[in-house]
């Protein structure tokens, strides 16, 4: 498998993601994916993609329940 970016070659691994939505910051320290060797750019497959999707669908319903509390 080779890098999108530079070409490099790709090695399976651990790497963090972070996103910022909605007021809201979800961190994740390792999440399996494919790492560059070159320039250190992640790729997460689809089921990681998925399960991080469902973090952020359940992190913003709960996010939504406080702010209506009150």
């Amino acid at each position: 498998m080779k890098c999108l970016y530079c070409k490099g070659e790709m090695r399976k691994g651990k790497a963090p993601f972070h996103v910022d939505r909605k007021g809201l910051h979800l961190t994740l320290d390792e999440v399996s994916a494919w790492i560059c060797n070159q320039c250190g750019e992640p790729y997460f497959e689809e089921m990681e993609v998925e399960s991080i999707q469902a973090m952020i669908n359940t992190v913003e319903h709960e996010a939504r329940k406080l702010a209506s509390v009150g």
